[in-house]
């Protein structure tokens, strides 16, 4: 399913014509399994996400991507974990079930902390959601700069242009000595840490 998922995507920037680099790569421990933070400025963020990072991974998405055809049905049978974000009950036993899974099947996860695209560019402050649940199973946070994806359309009407994107990865941090209680100054900091990396 990681293979279907990854090859859509590849499929999706071949097709459009996105070529993309990535720096900070070696950082990263290709053994390890890690929570990926990234800021969200464009929908080709999901596909370059998934074409450049090659861990075996599983995504924090709204519940409105698992009817995505072909990427979506490919989502629900590898086991990626769709919120409802509409409605906060369904979404904490989402979460639940996520830390269940996760304990028993570790694998590497991506989040969009911001939980929506910035529509000017900036980076949204971060929620915390899928924050809490790296701090629950102790897993390294690796931030993620996403450079170039707002660029690539010039309207919502228009044809994708030929620019590069970027993706630059932060070191990992370390979540084993944080608790519940600092998620707030947790996810100011890592936020602070994608926007160094956006800006540099």
């Amino acid at each position: 399913m990681g293979w279907i998922v990854r090859t859509w995507s590849k499929s999706i920037l071949l097709f459009s014509r996105i070529k993309f680099e990535t720096e900070g790569y070696e950082k990263l421990n290709p053994k390890s399994h890690y929570f990926f933070a990234a800021n969200h400025m464009s929908a080709f963020d999901i596909p370059i996400v998934f074409a450049a990072v090659p861990f075996q991974m599983v995504a924090i998405a709204k519940i409105e991507l698992k009817h995505i055809p072909i990427f979506g049905w490919a989502m629900q049978a590898g086991g990626h974990i769709f919120v409802d974000r509409r409605n906060h009950y369904r979404a904490m036993g989402s979460m639940d079930k996520a830390k269940k899974s996760m304990s028993k099947n570790p694998r590497s996860v991506i989040i969009f902390p911001e939980g929506t695209r910035s529509k000017d560019g900036k980076v949204l402050p971060f929620k915390k959601g899928g924050l809490v649940l790296a701090i629950s199973l102790d897993m390294p946070i690796v931030p993620i700069g996403i450079i170039g994806t707002r660029a690539l359309l010039k309207d919502k009407f228009s044809s994708v242009s030929k620019n590069t994107v970027k993706l630059v990865f932060g070191e990992p941090i370390e979540t084993k000595n944080l608790t519940y209680d600092d998620r707030n100054d947790f996810a100011i900091n890592l936020r602070q840490e994608v926007v160094r990396l956006v800006e540099s």
